[in-house]
């Protein structure tokens, strides 16, 4: 006879809780791909992309998962200093800290970048998607993104571009498309509270 105790309700609940969530975050990934116009890379295409799979989330799209959107739309492009420059930006902005943290994804972004820098060979050079593939995990701390958010990574891109642009599907439009729909998310569960509010008042 087999002494196996059953398992408790609970566990079972975290499971599912955490299936729900990995699939959350990737259908946020996805959708802020989608709304920056790129194209996704990756083979695991069956998550819908809309802002509506964001709204329906619990959660608000971090600044993490905004870089890892930045590996599916832009992976394939090597790493420069106006990329270094915005992902230092971003995860200044998911810290709170001011430096770069040793290991971390700015700091891999700005060796990639003067690497690259050096390298002749375009294959040989570091892509975006090896920077950015696991910037959520990377980062010892994340927070949903806000516009004040996207204005100094979107600035920080500028500032370092030969041409004074920033790159489309690039780390400053992720961010940008990213606290676009976190905006409109707000903006979508407020208007359903007032509006609850006001059928309880009527009610």
């Amino acid at each position: 006879m087999s002494q196996e105790q059953p398992r408790r309700p609970e566990e079972t609940v975290k499971n599912e809780d955490l299936v729900v969530d990995v699939q959350g975050a990737l259908a946020r990934k996805k959708a802020v791909a989608e709304s920056i116009g790129g194209q996704v890379l990756g083979q695991d295409k069956k998550a819908p992309l809309s802002s509506e799979s964001v709204s329906s989330g619990k959660t608000n799209i971090t600044i993490g998962e905004a870089l890892e959107a930045t590996a599916l739309t832009a992976g394939n492009r090597p790493v420069d200093y106006s990329d270094a420059a915005a992902i230092q930006a971003a995860e200044v902005r998911a810290t709170g800290r001011t430096n770069i943290i040793p290991g971390g994804v700015a700091a891999a972004a700005q060796s990639a970048a003067t690497r690259n820098a050096r390298v002749t060979k375009e294959e040989e050079k570091t892509k975006l998607a090896e920077i950015l593939a696991d910037a959520s995990a990377k980062l010892p701390a994340d927070k949903p993104v806000t516009r004040k958010d996207a204005e100094g990574v979107i600035g920080a891109e500028l500032r370092n571009d030969p041409n004074l642009c920033t790159r489309p599907g690039g780390v400053a439009a992720s961010i940008a498309a990213a606290a676009r729909l976190n905006q409109s998310h707000t903006t979508t569960s407020t208007n359903n509270q007032n509006s609850n509010n006001l059928k309880q008042k009527l009610n």
